[in-house]
């Protein structure tokens, strides 16, 4: 198992330290190390790592500190633990060679974490009128900004000997629909096609069922293992391409379905569910999140309107919301009894004069 701890911005309320909740992060390394890391390396098994959310080398660094530390306490050698490290915050972005350095006695290699990258371009950028984002459907890898960041990564990678990793793909199988279900197959496939021929080594699904579509794209591009000797010398990006604007519209149909995953999306997690098929698409924290600052974002810049020429403003919300309770209880969605909550939660969130770091932040502090 590949383990993934929390991201350093992340409270274990349930475990106080000096009368203070302690580190999530820390909370799930040094339990899941106490119980497991001696048996792991005993079978050459790691333990192996996820590391989400790095801002930062200096984020970087701390793990290292930390898994040193542990390492020394349970006399395991230096280096024992491995990590891949999420690259999916638009300030890590500008310090991929440093991360790696920071980690280099345990570094496998960086992952591009799209969902949650696009969500930080848009919280980074929030308050950038000539930044914001055209709708969630719109924001594909081939969009210039998007399209820099994989090709840096796969870059900075290789030219240091580590892997890079490609994104998630959010589509899952749709049992009962064979037509739709092909066309989902054939955007997974030309997504996995795109990231094997720009040289990544390996990807990521959203189910399982999805794994032969991806091996058997790569399988056509990549004859060996890996692509280390994929240089990407003819990369050249700067911080320039890292911000680029994108082109687009936002339709009435992207405004509405922004506000049903984030329903949606918070009721089920509040209920307990923290990955959610919606519209044929596997929803986590990250998409909700980017139809959450969206939301935000669209409302809170003046003079922005649909591509009908209708104003994006709160009456607009306001519609969206009215009919939604009764669409989504009868539908028996997935936390259907939290519907309340989490329209109570975005109202919240999207009225604030200040854009909430994280949904979950709030959402966190309404579970018992």
């Amino acid at each position: 198992m590949i383990v993934r701890p929390r991201g350093w911005h992340l409270d274990e309320k349930h475990v106080l330290v000096d009368g203070e909740a302690m580190s999530g992060a820390l909370f799930d390394f040094g339990l899941f190390c106490f119980h497991n890391a001696q048996a792991l390396a005993a079978k050459d098994r790691g333990p192996y790592f996820y590391l989400p959310k790095l801002q930062s080398m200096e984020e970087a660094a701390l793990w290292d500190q930390a898994m040193s530390f542990v390492e020394d306490e349970l006399d395991l050698p230096h280096g024992q633990f491995k990590v891949t490290v999420l690259i999916e915050t638009l300030p890590a972005a500008f310090e991929m060679d440093e991360i790696l350095h920071a980690l280099r006695d345990r570094i496998v290699g960086l992952n591009c974490g799209r969902w949650d990258y696009i969500f930080s371009y848009i919280k980074t950028l929030r308050g950038h009128r000539d930044r914001v984002l055209p709708e969630r459907g719109q924001v594909t890898m081939t969009q210039p900004f998007l399209k820099a960041y994989s090709e840096l990564l796969i870059k900075t990678c290789h030219r240091r000997g580590a892997f890079a990793m490609g994104g998630m793909a959010a589509q899952i199988p749709i049992a009962n629909d064979p037509e739709a279900n092909e066309r989902a197959l054939e955007r997974v496939t030309a997504d996995k096609l795109r990231e094997a021929r720009a040289g990544h080594d390996g990807t990521w699904v959203a189910h399982p069922a999805l794994i032969p579509v991806a091996r058997k794209a790569f399988a056509t591009v990549v004859t060996g293992d890996n692509q280390l000797d994929v240089l990407r010398e003819d990369v050249d990006v700067s911080a320039a391409d890292l911000l680029r604007p994108s082109l687009g519209s936002i339709t009435r149909a992207g405004f509405d379905g922004n506000v049903e995953v984030c329903v949606r999306y918070l009721a089920a997690w509040l209920a307990g569910n923290g990955c959610v098929p919606i519209n044929n698409l596997m929803e986590d924290a990250a998409t909700a999140e980017i139809a959450r600052t969206q939301l935000w974002q669209w409302l809170h810049h003046d003079d922005l309107h649909l591509d009908d020429g209708t104003p994006l403003d709160f009456a607009l919300l306001e519609r969206a919301l009215i009919g939604l309770p009764s669409r989504l209880a009868a539908a028996n969605i997935p936390g259907t009894d939290r519907i309340g909550d989490a329209i109570a939660l975005l109202v919240d969130l999207t009225h604030a004069d200040t854009l909430a770091d994280f949904l979950t932040l709030p959402a966190y502090a309404r579970l018992p």
